[in-house]
């Protein structure tokens, strides 16, 4: 199974270097999804794996959003 690529591209970040908002939500959703699809396919390992990923990106999304 090959790995997604990573949610970095220039033109989601700010001049600060930061994701914004949107950039964040979208990654939260990406890797939520590919949680839900490891988990359909019966892969634990690699949905705990997306779960995390997701949860880091909301938890950002939550922080910006409290700055």
């Amino acid at each position: 199974m090959t790995r997604p690529a990573l949610m970095t591209r220039p033109a989601l970040r700010t001049q600060r270097g930061n994701l914004s908002p949107a950039a964040l939500r979208q990654a939260y959703e990406h890797y939520l999804a590919l949680a839900q699809a490891a988990a359909l396919a019966g892969d634990r390992i690699e949905a705990e794996r997306h779960y995390q990923q997701a949860e880091h990106y909301l938890r950002s999304l939550a922080e910006d959003r409290a700055a």
